[in-house]
């Protein structure tokens, strides 16, 4: 077994053969499987749905386990990846690099994991209101052509519940004048 210098090393090394572990299990669900789909097809008064399923359900877990552990080595390296395009930052960034992307406050580390213990260095996280966070990029001015003269909303009488606008009460004022001829 190798010697390390340090315990993130030790770390690394022991997170990465629980994942080769569990690599090895999920081959193991799969060939389980397929001897089990086999068995089915052979014998069709058999069903084996349930035991397919309960090791599908393992599989999955045991993926979600290894993710997990990834997470940990990128951790124990002070880095963290983006969930947006999954790029490795450091542990100290707010926005990803890559993408821009907006970590959330549960990726958040504390100055004094960030820093070595030795290091007088300012917290990582900004909690001065009055210091700039980044700036969001600004979308250019739209700009418009004038639009065709809108017609002008007549004032409402009060006994009106909608507005009338002011073209359909010249029109109606035409037909008025007509009938009144």
């Amino acid at each position: 077994m190798p010697i390390f210098q340090d315990a993130k090393g030790k770390n690394i090394a022991n997170f990465q053969k629980m994942i080769d572990e569990k690599k090895n299990t999920i081959r193991k669900y799969y060939d389980e499987i397929g001897h089990l789909y086999y068995g089915q097809y052979k014998d069709v008064n058999v069903d084996m749905t349930k035991d397919i399923n309960a090791r599908c359900e393992s599989i999955s877990n045991l993926y979600i386990e290894i993710e997990d552990l990834n997470v940990k080595i990128l951790r124990e390296r002070g880095l963290k990846k983006c969930a947006v395009c999954g790029t490795e930052n450091n542990l100290s960034n707010a926005f990803c690099f890559k993408c821009g992307a907006r970590f959330d406050d549960s990726d958040a580390v504390p100055a004094d994991v960030i820093a070595p213990p030795n290091a007088s260095a300012t917290p990582a996280r900004f909690t001065d209101s009055k210091k700039a966070a980044p700036a969001a990029p600004v979308a250019a001015p739209v700009v418009t052509a004038p639009a065709e003269a809108a017609p002008a909303i007549a004032p409402v009488a009060e006994s009106a519940a909608e507005p009338v606008i002011a073209e359909e009460a010249a029109a109606e004022d035409i037909t008025v004048e007509g009938k009144e001829e």
